[in-house]
């Protein structure tokens, strides 16, 4: 029908044109209540800002001379963040003459990202910053939560 036909016909249920599709050819629209129509979108707007997760980086930091069950601590701890659908960072710190043996921070990574199992991928390789040789882990399944 035409838009003056369409027109007189809201004002006559004293509601709203509404234009849907204004690129189709020829433009749909819909006869309804505007301002209804305008909050319960706003509702469904607050409903999904509510429901979603913000993916928050943690931290986890390891230093050389940590002993094992502290290690199993962290990861254990490293394991929940990934399962609440955060990143993790884990770092291994190196302090004075601990630097002069890298090699070593990067087996202990290494040894921590393989302790934390098929579950858990690595988002950004093992990368060297200052004294901090760190890497970004995720979990396998994380692209549904953002």
């Amino acid at each position: 029908m035409s838009s003056r036909e369409a027109n007189e016909l809201a004002s006559r249920y004293g509601l709203d044109l509404f234009c849907v599709a204004p690129q189709a050819n020829p433009p749909v629209c819909k006869i309804l209540n505007y301002g209804k129509y305008r909050f319960e979108q706003q509702k469904k707007q607050k409903e999904a800002k509510r429901n979603q997760h913000i993916v928050e980086l943690k931290q986890i930091q390891i230093h050389l001379k940590i002993g094992q069950h502290d290690l199993d601590v962290k990861a254990k701890r490293a394991l929940e963040f990934i399962a609440e659908g955060d990143k993790v960072e884990a770092c291994v710190v190196l302090k004075g003459r601990e630097m002069s043996h890298k090699e070593l921070g990067e087996e202990l990574l290494n040894r921590f990202i393989a302790q934390l199992g098929e579950d858990v991928r690595v988002d950004k390789a093992p990368f060297w910053e200052g004294k901090w040789y760190k890497a970004i882990l995720a979990g396998k399944s994380s692209a549904k939560k953002n």
